[in-house]
């Protein structure tokens, strides 16, 4: 099953549901969130949830998106509620991409990216339900910083570069006792400053601070283990960039138990009614070939687990000469 969701034009969230090719509106005027903690609370599967609720007339899935109505699979009411993060290193062959981002750093800086993604080989996969070793992991903001669905990933003035990174999440909620619940895994955009990154190993923290965007469907039920989808990067009506790119277990060096625990392990994490968007990882850039992206592209990426393709223009400021120091106030 997919769930999606998209805004009325009276404002109302409305949820969708498909099973193949046809896409309903499910018979609720509950919003994802509402649904999935009402499913935390009860002990409620969410596709039993919905089945339940029923479904009412078939929607435009493509005509919406046209319209820019879609929204992320899951958003918070407070946005400071809503916490998007991520891990690196986590994909056979990303680290590979790392060192070639890295071409002529130091070497010891190489040994330890090379260590990491070495660790998760030998350890990111436990088999008798222990904790593996802990990834690489990030921050990249809270609800201001995800984009719905063909709206713009905005780069600030201050940016080197803003390039794609096609990974998927997992989205969650927090029930009432404290309890990760996973809704779904979705197609996701865990867009990027590798220019930035690129300068010292130190700058990834600052590189991630971009926005990121997730769906439009999400996928209710266990992620495939082999999940092969493509990356675009389009300018207008040439394609700059095209190339698989691989996730699932399958292709992974962690499991997602495995990242799953080392993210709510922390107690800051698991507080009641929050929502996590959680990426984990690529092995997969257009910067990486060589691209730099310029305002007005358009990355695209698809799987076809995971419904329509995830589609999101890039909004590249040109930056003033001199950027303004942001100046503090004392009180």
């Amino acid at each position: 099953m997919l769930l999606s969701q998209y805004r009325k034009p009276d404002g109302q969230v409305q949820v969708v549901a498909r099973d193949g090719t046809e896409a309903f509106e499910v018979r609720t005027d509950k919003t994802m969130y509402d649904l999935a903690m009402d499913c935390a609370a009860n002990g409620t599967g969410l596709r039993d949830a919905v089945a339940k609720l029923g479904l009412n007339g078939a929607v435009d899935m493509e005509r919406l998106y046209a319209e820019g109505r879609l929204l992320p699979p899951v958003l918070h009411p407070d946005p400071a509620h809503l916490h998007l993060t991520g891990t690196g290193l986590t994909h056979l062959g990303s680290a590979s991409t790392r060192a070639t981002m890295h071409a002529g750093a130091k070497a010891q800086d190489e040994t330890d990216s090379m260590k990491m993604f070495r660790m998760g080989i030998e350890g990111g996969k436990p088999l008798n339900g222990t904790p593996g070793v802990q990834p690489e992991w990030f921050y990249k903001g809270n609800g201001l910083s995800l984009a719905a669905p063909g709206m713009p990933l905005a780069s600030p003035e201050f940016a080197d570069d803003g390039g794609e990174e096609p990974e998927i999440a997992g989205l969650y909620v927090i029930g009432p006792d404290g309890t990760p619940f996973r809704l779904g895994f979705a197609l996701a955009n865990e867009f990027s400053d590798h220019v930035m990154e690129k300068q010292n190993y130190l700058y990834l923290a600052h590189s991630k601070l971009r926005p990121a965007s997730v769906g439009p469907e999400m996928l209710v039920g266990d992620l495939p283990q082999d999940i092969r989808g493509t990356s675009r990067v389009r300018r207008g009506n040439a394609v700059l960039f095209e190339k698989p790119f691989l996730s699932g277990e399958a292709n992974m060096s962690h499991s997602i138990a495995n990242l799953e625990h080392h993210h709510f392990k922390y107690p800051l994490f698991r507080q009641p009614g929050d929502v996590h968007v959680h990426m984990f990882g690529t092995a997969t850039l257009s910067f990486a070939e060589g691209l730099a992206c310029a305002d007005g592209d358009v990355f695209e990426i698809e799987a076809p687990d995971f419904g329509l393709a995830l589609r999101n223009p890039l909004r590249r400021p040109v930056p003033p000469a001199k950027l303004p120091r942001t100046e503090v106030r004392a009180l």
